[in-house]
């Protein structure tokens, strides 16, 4: 049996080893990821697919983002199954889930980079993103949108940029000279 749960914050570790296992590595280069970047996810928008033993077999979370001036909306991903269990509608549930919990929080658009031939059968199109770019390179066909409220999108216009929550800096996470200093200075006290 395949349950569909709200994320524990305790499976960091197991959903990053699950996004490099389906997606590889390379999946960090990604201009979405740039939007996700130091960023919390959406509250009560990170979902897991488990067995019944309890194991992480699926990811997807959703993210604060601009649709261009002016205009919230959710960042969809990364959606991802792990290998073995891909092609049973794992990916369907957790994106059925998403899309239903996105609505009922009162969110009005979400936004992907993904394969159009897929997401269409959950309502998402390009045909809603011409005048919307992504920081960075992106294929345009693969900037999809879906609108959870009617014309939720007909003024957006522009960059898509990063919104919500800043993540707290950890030493993991933490780059450059500042970053070097605070993982001295947390060493040092410890």
């Amino acid at each position: 049996m395949i349950r569909i749960v709200r994320e524990a914050p305790a499976e960091a570790g197991a959903r990053e080893a699950l996004l490099d296992l389906a997606l590889g590595k390379r999946r960090r280069k990604k201009s979405s990821e740039r939007l996700r970047e130091n960023r919390l996810p959406a509250e009560e928008l990170s979902f897991s697919a488990k067995l019944g033993n309890g194991r992480l077999i699926g990811t997807l979370r959703l993210w604060h983002v601009a649709a261009g001036k002016n205009c919230a909306a959710l960042l969809l991903g990364p959606l991802a199954v792990h290998p073995s269990y891909q092609k049973r509608g794992i990916g369907s549930a957790l994106m059925r889930e998403a899309i239903a919990g996105a609505k009922a929080l009162g969110h009005r658009a979400i936004v992907l980079v993904g394969d159009e031939p897929y997401y269409r059968r959950f309502g998402f199109s390009n045909a809603l993103t011409p005048r919307l770019h992504m920081p960075g390179p992106f294929e345009r066909n693969r900037l999809l949108a879906l609108e959870l409220v009617p014309h939720a999108l007909a003024d957006a216009h522009g960059m898509i940029a990063a919104a919500g929550e800043i993540a707290p800096l950890t030493p993991q996470k933490s780059t450059g000279i500042a970053g070097k200093l605070l993982t001295s200075r947390i060493r040092h006290a410890s």
